[in-house]
């Protein structure tokens, strides 16, 4: 449960950092509080990968505010960092060490961390232990960056697109996983593509494009999702009809009422936070192209 503190474990005000004229985080405000777990969703190149980069320390900023345990990762210490978990979107490291060896090496980084058998249990690489890292397919390798990601019980875990490569089941078992952490009370910051992970996981939402967060709301709040136009959708005879709606208990029972009380095939859905998330890309799109018509 997310608590409310008045120092939140991360914080980003005005975030910048830019590469010649070409500006990878142009003003991220972010908070999230401690237990929390936050999804940053958003294009290829919408400035996630940097935004998480400089709040772990690995990268610096340009101009703006950020502190992550109370810390400043520009200024990080050893004892900070083994506060932190990371799983990097790329890492092809450790492939001579086998699962067992690599996670009780990186064991022996921190000063309260989990028993390594009890972490690759976790992540479910047990029949893997003895495996060498270059001999993991794609989806046990990330596995196995999962796991030295959380050997060090982190109070702060950054997951950046943690699941490609899993299989479905695999991505249910890591989701279980990710639940597990939260009841323990880490903080989570999450990238991901995958929408229906963000909406499971995610106590919040952020959208990011062009290196400013859209909008932060919890999955099912983003974009006013609630408020929006019901769709109900039934069949007459071989013909489907389909109505938008903002009544929509009213119109089934005035279906019902029609109909004979069965509605045939009758469904009733609001905005998917697939379709608030690509309203919302769009329209900061369109935005783009008007400045640019505007400048030239």
């Amino acid at each position: 449960m997310a608590q409310q503190d008045a120092e939140p474990a991360i914080h980003a005000r005005g975030l910048r950092k830019s590469y010649g004229d070409v500006h990878a985080v142009a003003g991220v405000d972010l908070e999230v509080h401690t237990g929390e777990c936050v999804a940053l969703l958003g294009p290829n190149g919408a400035g996630k990968t940097t935004t998480t980069e400089i709040m772990e320390g690995y990268r610096l900023r340009d101009t703006g505010e950020v502190s992550v345990l109370g810390m400043d990762p520009g200024r990080a210490t050893p004892a900070w960092r083994a506060r932190l978990g990371i799983v990097l979107q790329n890492a092809r490291d450790l492939d001579d060490l086998t699962v067992a060896e690599a996670v009780g090496h990186f064991a022996g980084y921190y000063p309260q961390s989990r028993p390594a058998a009890e972490v690759i249990e976790l992540v479910g690489l047990e029949e893997k232990a003895s495996t060498r890292g270059a001999q993991l397919s794609g989806g046990q390798r990330r596995r196995l960056d999962v796991a030295l990601g959380i050997v060090g019980r982190p109070e702060v875990l950054f997951l950046d697109e943690p699941t490609t490569g899993f299989d479905p089941e695999a991505r249910r078992q890591f989701w279980g996983l990710v639940e597990r952490l939260r009841q323990e009370g880490t903080t989570i910051l999450l990238t991901t593509h995958y929408l229906d992970e963000a909406e499971v996981l995610a106590d919040r939402v952020a959208v990011i494009s062009r290196g400013r967060v859209l909008a932060c709301d919890t999955p099912q709040g983003l974009g006013d999702r609630r408020l929006g136009l019901a769709t109900v959708s039934w069949h007459e005879g071989d013909t489907l009809h389909q109505q938008e709606t903002a009544e929509p208990t009213a119109l089934v029972a005035a279906l019902a009422a029609r109909l004979g009380n069965e509605v045939p095939q009758l469904t009733v859905s609001r905005p998917s936070l697939e379709d608030v998330y690509l309203d919302l890309v769009a329209a900061d799109a369109d935005a783009t192209d008007t400045e640019s018509e505007v400048e030239a």
